[in-house]
């Protein structure tokens, strides 16, 4: 019966695989950046950029690991998530109360170390934020 049971979730594995991803980022509009519309100083778009743009704009980098089934699914649900949640590239389509609120949200998010996700840090040491880092986005962000 285990024999059986291991087959099948070998079959489901291999069949699985042929399921892929759509790895296309939508159109990106520079002007419309978060970075271009807020002008945040360069160490604070760096840190951005590299903790929070993959999956919180259209500039997403599919590494080789979301050709595997199903950690593809589950990243671009994260993806897809992120981008609803709060998406930098269309920063300039929000209105001022909606800029607000996301920037509250961003700010409880960093503070709260909710962001950048656990399991995205661990695939990705460069976007995992220091107490500095946080502190300083925090800061910056509670200036807008």
């Amino acid at each position: 019966m285990k024999k059986k049971i291991l087959l099948g979730l070998l079959v489901v594995l291999v069949l699985i695989q042929f399921i892929r991803i759509d790895k296309t980022n939508p159109e990106s509009i520079p002007a419309k950046d978060f970075i271009a519309v807020e002008n945040p100083p360069a160490n604070i778009a760096a840190i951005m950029k590299s903790a929070c743009y993959d999956c919180h704009s259209h500039h997403t980098t599919y590494p080789w690991y979301t050709n595997v089934a199903p950690i593809s699914l589950m990243i671009r649900s994260h993806i897809r998530g992120g981008r609803q949640q709060v998406n930098f590239s269309t920063w300039a389509d929000y209105d001022a109360k909606k800029r607000s609120h996301k920037i509250q949200e961003m700010i409880e998010s960093i503070e709260t170390s909710y962001m950048p996700m656990k399991s995205y840090t661990w695939l990705h040491p460069e976007a995992k934020l220091t107490t500095d880092d946080r502190k300083m986005l925090v800061d910056w962000l509670g200036s807008k």
